[in-house]
């Protein structure tokens, strides 16, 4: 069976803004939702950022992952400034997922190089999640095990070798972990790329979708009131 050569875009309205005395951070806004993310290089001494109380709940994590631990939160501390919270330590559960103040739900992300975050006011958002990659190829002998028979059928190889269904996977991980403290792997997230959605079977769970591409890859997923609201398109 062929696959089908999908094509999409990706409506969104969104803002960006460069920060000042930021190492060059960039803020999104994705308008319709008020969902604030922000990327930023990861720099010598970032780890230095952390508060103590972040590195005890990081445990004997090495320089490497203290420093990109320590610029996510320098990202994720500067969103939530810009909601008006105070430099809080951003902790994490036994499970990882990094505990927000009331009013506020986030995710975490980065790669080698760049880190990210995003936030947003629980009143408009119930869940979210964001992953990033570099805008690099995807090892070929990886897209089975990204992409479910079905996304195989549905989209050509020269999609599936970007990075787009493996960043948008695990930004769902990221929004419904915290929803039903559920591991899942690649082949329990089904995406839609045409209807932006993100559909967990085994939960009747749907996401709607985010994908900012430029030098990175970010993929957002989100859910509002809550995640079976939407039915699934795939």
């Amino acid at each position: 069976m062929h696959s089908i050569t999908v094509r999409f875009h990706w409506n969104t309205h969104f803002s960006f803004e460069k920060l000042k005395g930021t190492k060059q951070m960039e803020i999104i806004t994705i308008d319709q939702r008020n969902i604030l993310v922000g990327i930023r290089p990861i720099e010598p001494g970032d780890d230095s950022t952390l508060y103590a109380s972040e590195v005890t709940s990081l445990g004997r994590a090495v320089t490497k992952v203290r420093r990109q631990s320590g610029a996510a939160r320098v990202v994720a501390r500067t969103l939530l400034g810009q909601l008006g919270f105070p430099q809080l330590p951003i902790l994490k559960t036994r499970s990882g997922v990094p505990i927000w103040p009331p009013g506020v739900v986030g995710s975490l992300a980065h790669h080698d190089t760049v880190a990210a975050a995003a936030i947003a006011g629980t009143k408009r958002i119930a869940a979210l999640g964001i992953d990033i990659e570099p805008n690099e190829p995807l090892p070929e002998k990886l897209i089975e095990l990204i992409a479910t028979p079905n996304e195989q059928r549905m989209y050509d190889l020269r999609l599936l070798q970007r990075r787009y269904l493996f960043v948008l996977k695990e930004a769902v991980y990221k929004a419904y972990f915290p929803l039903y403290n559920d591991f899942l792997e690649f082949e329990d997230v089904e995406i839609d790329l045409p209807a932006r959605l993100g559909y967990v079977p085994k939960n009747d769970c749907t996401f709607s979708l985010e994908l900012l591409v430029s030098n990175n890859v970010i993929g957002l997923a989100y859910s509002w009131p809550t995640c079976g609201d939407l039915a699934p398109l795939i």
